[in-house]
């Protein structure tokens, strides 16, 4: 972590570089704009222009090229413009280049203050620390699993808002037989997370399983609920597959773990759905019928096994 800031502070050097460059360029702005207000015409040159203009007018006067009333209709234009050039030249003093020079180390201030409270927010510093936290586990040359989940248990106390905390520990205590653990983890994920069809499959998956495949009330309302927003959910249908196998129906079994397979992205998992769909359809072969797609002089090898444990486990890995 010491090494990720480190790398902030020199990304925001440039940007605090940026906010000084302006304040070091004051002084030649400021030169270049006195230099160029001073070649523009001035008062005196405006009413020296004026005075030749009515000169002008008071000879075609005297002359009789313009009556009196023009005389003064063209003086009172004169005077107007006059009064116009003045105004239009009067600037206000330029300010000293010194001026705002506090203001930019303020900025400066909000602009890292402004970055830092942004990255705690919106930043990955949680999933950092736990990346680093299963690093230093699984680098030691006694790594264990136990030492990982005690690594991940101190950064669940630490971040508990952190879904990928859960996320890491649950498949830990599933696949080492701590089925409470599991499922509290599992309800911590579903209430930062949402009721998510997959979240509750995992759920209802690892009650069955921790009721002896038995498909209770408990686990068939989660079944409902995830079949309701997703009915091609791929750990529900492989559940509900093997549920049907040891029931004895295999055709409903093969039809479960197909639909399974199609909208599975694990590759072991859907292995051993595979395997299991050809002993379902050995032992539908060894009873007489025909399965989709197979032929019933398709006999078992082992009649009176069943679907492999292994196989099964790999199913809900």
């Amino acid at each position: 972590m010491t090494l990720l800031w480190f790398a902030f502070a020199i990304l925001l050097l440039p940007a605090l570089w940026l906010l000084i460059l302006p304040l070091r360029r004051a002084g030649g702005v400021r030169a270049a704009q006195e230099a160029a207000e001073a070649s523009e015409p001035g008062t005196e040159q405006n009413v020296a222009i004026y005075r030749r203009r009515l000169a002008s007018l008071e000879a075609a006067l005297a002359r009789g090229d313009i009556d009196v009333d023009r005389f003064e209709e063209d003086r009172l234009e004169l005077e107007r413009g006059l009064l116009e050039d003045t105004e239009r030249s009067r600037r206000a003093p330029l300010k000293s280049d010194l001026s705002g020079r506090l203001l930019v180390p303020a900025v400066m201030i909000l602009l890292v203050v402004a970055s830092v409270l942004w990255y705690r927010q919106q930043g990955a510093e949680g999933d950092l620390a736990l990346r680093a936290a299963q690093q230093q586990v699984l680098q030691k040359p006694d790594a264990s699993v136990t030492a990982l989940i005690e690594a991940l248990e101190t950064q669940a106390a630490r971040q508990p808002e952190n879904a990928d905390v859960w996320r890491s520990l649950f498949p830990l205590y599933r696949d080492t037989g701590q089925v409470g653990a599991a499922e509290s983890a599992l309800a911590q994920l579903i209430e930062l997370e949402g009721r998510r069809p997959a979240l509750l499959a995992e759920l209802a998956q690892l009650r069955y399983f921790a009721a002896g495949r038995t498909l209770g009330a408990d686990v068939r309302s989660l079944v409902d609920e995830v079949l309701a927003e997703a009915p091609d959910q791929p750990t529900v249908l492989g559940m509900l597959g093997i549920d049907a196998f040891e029931n004895g129906d295999y055709r409903l079994a093969i039809d479960r773990w197909r639909r399974a397979i199609a909208g599975m992205g694990d590759s072991r998992s859907a292995d051993a759905l595979r395997q299991g769909i050809e002993t379902a359809q050995r032992r539908l072969a060894a009873a007489g019928q025909a399965s989709d797609g197979t032929s019933s002089g398709q006999r078992d090898t082992a009649p009176g096994s069943v679907m492999p444990d292994a196989a099964i486990d790999r199913v809900v890995e």
